[in-house]
């Protein structure tokens, strides 16, 4: 993939973020392969749980962000929709401030369902959560 046509698809997944949770959440993808996406969003007040560290919650909506977007750049997007079917997600360490970057990698790419293995690291690079995403496409009514 060429650098435009990453920059293209970089583009055409933001602008789908518009009045989602994504947004809400500051969530922005800043990477995309063959074999990989990845986003980032901030660590701030909005993300926090009441003790002052990144939600586990907001993890996992980033993961799964990333996850189906993944999902949705494999199918033909004109023909098929992309649901989350199941996630779990095990976090190792807490972050404070900066930004944490979710990189989703297939571990199965089949017609119907997908699974994802996805990686939630902070700026430095410490493993944050680890996390595995099942999905599933269905045809657009």
């Amino acid at each position: 993939m060429t650098e435009a046509e990453k920059q293209q698809k970089l583009d055409q997944c933001n602008a789908i973020c518009n009045n989602t949770l994504m947004e809400t959440l500051e969530i922005s993808f800043v990477d995309i392969d063959d074999n990989y996406v990845i986003a980032k969003m901030p660590v701030g007040p909005k993300v926090f749980q009441p003790d002052g560290v990144l939600h586990g919650g907001a993890m996992v909506a980033l993961a799964e962000s990333v996850g189906s977007l993944a999902s949705y750049m494999f199918v033909d997007y004109t023909k098929f929709i992309i649901r989350g079917i199941e996630i779990s997600a095990n976090h190792v360490k807490s972050v404070k401030e900066g930004f944490v970057y979710a990189k989703a990698q297939p571990l199965h790419k089949g017609r119907t369902t997908q699974l994802w293995d996805i990686k939630i690291t902070d700026d430095s690079q410490n493993l944050i959560s680890v996390v595995k995403l099942s999905t599933i496409s269905l045809p657009k009514k």
